[in-house]
């Protein structure tokens, strides 16, 4: 299938989950929403939980470029920010929190999720390697636990605290982080 219009099956896809949830999305509404035939998406994707996943990780709604600003700190602020658009501003927000919370409720979609992240944790690593080599991070320090600390700030404060972001909300969640909260 041609990349453009995998893109726009996977827009589909994402579109209907924001507007009408899990229960919502069905093969036929994404096929009527990107004009391709059902039976061309389920050739592609035997379900619903195997059409939302693919478009889970590979659609371009839900992306965040791994930065390379020349500094862990740099790059770890340019990652929350992103992290913190896509948490704040539409579609991505509502393809976001309906992703999230059709994983909680249906079992079947707990991999979508699982892959979901660790496609994210995958793009990131590259952070930490560079870091690594700059003598910026220890040799032992987990690149999973720093990106759930700071990838959970900004969906606890936004999605669950319902409040905004200041703008120096990116620094503080990297500073303490990586530098603790405890006085020097």
């Amino acid at each position: 299938m041609a990349p453009r219009r995998q893109q726009e099956i996977f827009q589909a896809t994402l579109g209907l989950l924001a507007e009408k949830g899990y229960e919502g999305l069905t093969v036929e509404g994404v096929a009527d929403r990107s004009g391709v035939n059902k039976t061309t998406i389920y050739r592609w994707w035997p379900s619903k939980a195997a059409l939302l996943a693919a478009a889970l990780v590979e659609a371009d709604t839900l992306a965040v470029e791994a930065p390379d600003t020349g500094s862990l700190r740099g790059d770890l602020e340019a990652l929350v920010r992103g992290i913190a658009a896509l948490l704040t501003r539409p579609p991505a927000a509502d393809v976001a929190v309906a992703a999230l919370g059709a994983a909680v409720h249906h079992p079947e979609l707990a991999e979508t999720a699982r892959r979901f992240f660790a496609d994210r944790l995958a793009r990131e690593e590259q952070i930490f390697e560079r870091a690594r080599r700059r003598g910026e991070l220890r040799e032992d320090a987990d690149p999973m636990l720093i990106m759930d600390l700071l990838g959970g700030a900004v969906w606890l404060r936004t999605v669950f605290r319902g409040l905004p972001l200041d703008d120096g909300f990116a620094a503080e969640a990297v500073r303490t982080v990586l530098d603790g909260s405890a006085p020097a």
